[in-house]
């Protein structure tokens, strides 16, 4: 029988990182029972993220992580207390989920995509929660 959702564990281990998570999703599509359709991935976290992006060259996860850090400085005049609202804003511009494609059992990316949990306020012990949506066979 299938499940209606699965989640994931992922350790980070630095205070920001970009960590592959495409080859953990086969194993759930099967539990999943989706074929083709859609997965819906997110992280259940308000300083972390999800996306897709080019998987090839780690330099291009290097260079992400730098564009964010130029665009939300740490020294703003933050109010939040905790001290992560960077964090925070990185989440809201990256976004906390992603649909990624599914054929025949697999993930459909682009030649060079990747998914990625994004993380903003690691290192931590992340929830990465998946679900099955759209195509014929999405969820039986």
């Amino acid at each position: 029988m299938s499940r209606s959702a699965v989640t994931l564990t992922v350790k980070t281990t630095r205070r920001e990182e970009m960590v592959d998570i495409t080859d953990r999703l086969e194993g759930p599509l099967a539990e999943l029972g989706l074929r083709d359709g859609l997965l819906h991935v997110w992280v259940a976290h308000t300083t972390a993220g999800v996306t897709v992006n080019e998987g090839a060259d780690p330099a291009v996860r290097r260079d992400l992580l730098r564009a964010l850090a130029a665009m939300v400085p740490g020294d703003l005049a933050w109010e939040h207390a905790e001290g992560n609202s960077p964090a925070h804003v990185k989440t809201t511009l990256v976004g906390s989920s992603a649909l990624v494609p599914v054929a025949g059992g697999r993930p459909a990316l682009g030649r060079w995509q990747a998914v990625y949990l994004c993380e903003f306020d690691g290192p931590r012990s992340r929830t990465v929660r998946l679900a099955a949506g759209g195509g014929p066979s999405a969820s039986k």
